[in-house]
C-alpha cells in the first residue's frame, strides 16, 4: 500500500457496519430501542429496518442479517439474499431454529451434552407427547408419568396459542386438552426459576418468580373443574389477581442461591453447540427434592433480551465482535455460534469452517 493510499485509508477511519433487522412488530418495539440503537452507532453499527413488504435481496446493503421471521416465503428470501451476498452475516439458520419449534426436539440434545461439575446433575423432567384424544385417555401411555404434569402445545413458534399451558393436577383435568400436547412432569423447585440468556460467548443467569410447589395432598384432592389450571390461574392461596400478587410478593428470593456460573456457562456453551444457535435463552429449575439437580424445562430462540440486565452492551459487543471477526463468513455456511463472538478460540474457530448449515 502507497503512502497516499495510507492515508485515505486512515482518513476514512474505522469501517461502520449495517445490521438489517426483520422482526414482528412486538419484537421490535421491545428490542429495538434508542438505548440500543444509540450504544450501536457509537461503535460503528448501525440498525436498519428491513422493509418486509419489498424483496430482502434488493434491500440494504447489509453485513448482517438478524430475523425472527418464518415460514417458507421468508426462507427463500433468505436464499436469495445468500445467494447476492456471500460475505454477509445471517443470525440464525432457519434450520437451527425450526429445531426449537417443536418442544420434543428442543430438548433432545440435552441429554447428549457433558459439561462439568460432575458434583451437579442436569437433565430434563419426564415427559410424553400425546397426538390424539385416545393415546391421552389411554393409562398405558401414562407409564411413565405422575400427577401433576403440565401441559403445553407441542409447537413452540411464538404465536399466542403456543404459550397456553396449564397446570393438570389429575385424571379429571385431561378432559380441558387438545392434542397435539407434552405432557411434562411438574417438578417442586421452590417457586423459582432461573432464566439463562445467551447471546454467542456471553451467558447470564437471572432468578425469576416461578409457580409455586405443588403438595401431594393438593393434587390429590383436586377434582372436578379445578383439575386443570391455566397457569395464569396457578396460586396456592387463591386465583384471585391481588392474592396472587400478594403471594408473591411474599415470596423472598434474596436466599435463593443461583447455579454455579461455570455449570451454567457449560451448559450454555453445549447447547449453543448442539444447537447451532447464537441467541437463545433456556429455562432452569432445582429439584427441591435434591439440591444438586436440575432441570432444563424450555429452550425459546431470540427472547426478550430487553429484561435481561444491560442489554444494549451485551448485543452491542456481540454485533461488534461479530462483525470485525466474522464479516467474510456466512453463518449458513459457517458455524458462526462457535467461530464468532467468541473468546479468541481460533482452534475451534478453524474446526467450524469445515461445518456446513443449509437452509
Amino acid at each position: 500500500m502507497t503512502e497516499p493510499e495510507r492515508e485515505r485509508e486512515r482518513e476514512r477511519g474505522p469501517p461502520r457496519f449495517t445490521v438489517g433487522y426483520a422482526l414482528a412488530p412486538k419484537k421490535q418495539n421491545s428490542f429495538i430501542r434508542d438505548s440500543l440503537v444509540n450504544l450501536a452507532r457509537s461503535r460503528g453499527i448501525d440498525l436498519v429496518k428491513i422493509d418486509p413488504t419489498r424483496a430482502l435481496a434488493d434491500q440494504g446493503p447489509f453485513h448482517c442479517v438478524l430475523h425472527k421471521l418464518y415460514g417458507p416465503e421468508w426462507k427463500e428470501q433468505l436464499v436469495e439474499f445468500r445467494l447476492r451476498n456471500p460475505n454477509a452475516v445471517i443470525i440464525d439458520s432457519p434450520d437451527a431454529i425450526e429445531r426449537l419449534h417443536n418442544r420434543i426436539s428442543m430438548l433432545q440434545v440435552v441429554s447428549e451434552l457433558e459439561i462439568e461439575p460432575r458434583s451437579l446433575t442436569f437433565g430434563i423432567p419426564k415427559q410424553i407427547v400425546i397426538y390424539d384424544k385416545e393415546t391421552l385417555f389411554d393409562q398405558q401411555s401414562w407409564v411413565a408419568l405422575k400427577f401433576p404434569v403440565i401441559a403445553k402445545p407441542l409447537v413452540a413458534d411464538g404465536s399466542a396459542k403456543s404459550h397456553k399451558m396449564a397446570l393438570v393436577y389429575n385424571h379429571d383435568g385431561l378432559k380441558e386438552l387438545k392434542p397435539p400436547i407434552v405432557l411434562q412432569e411438574f417438578v417442586n423447585h421452590g417457586g423459582v426459576i432461573f432464566k439463562v440468556y445467551v447471546v454467542g460467548s456471553h451467558v447470564q443467569c437471572v432468578k425469576r418468580k416461578s409457580l409455586p410447589d405443588v403438595s401431594a395432598s393438593s393434587s390429590s384432592s383436586t377434582s372436578g373443574d379445578a383439575a386443570v389450571l391455566p397457569f395464569s390461574q396457578v396460586s396456592n392461596i387463591a386465583t384471585d389477581e391481588k392474592a396472587e400478587e400478594k403471594y408473591y410478593e411474599m415470596m423472598d428470593m434474596d436466599d435463593t442461591k443461583m447455579p454455579p456460573q461455570e455449570f451454567i456457562e457449560g451448559i450454555a456453551n453445549g447447547l449453543r453447540g448442539a444447537l447451532k444457535l447464537n441467541l437463545f435463552n433456556f429455562d432452569v429449575i432445582r429439584d427441591a427434592r435434591f439440591a444438586e439437580r436440575y432441570f432444563i424445562i424450555d429452550i425459546n430462540y431470540f427472547p426478550g433480551y430487553a429484561k435481561m440486565p444491560c442489554y444494549e452492551t451485551v448485543l452491542t459487543n456481540f454485533f461488534w465482535d461479530l462483525l470485525n471477526n466474522c464479516s467474510k463468513l456466512n453463518s449458513f455456511d459457517k458455524e458462526v455460534s462457535n467461530t464468532c463472538c467468541g473468546d479468541g478460540d481460533r482452534k475451534r474457530e478453524r474446526e467450524d469452517k469445515e461445518n456446513s448449515i443449509h437452509v
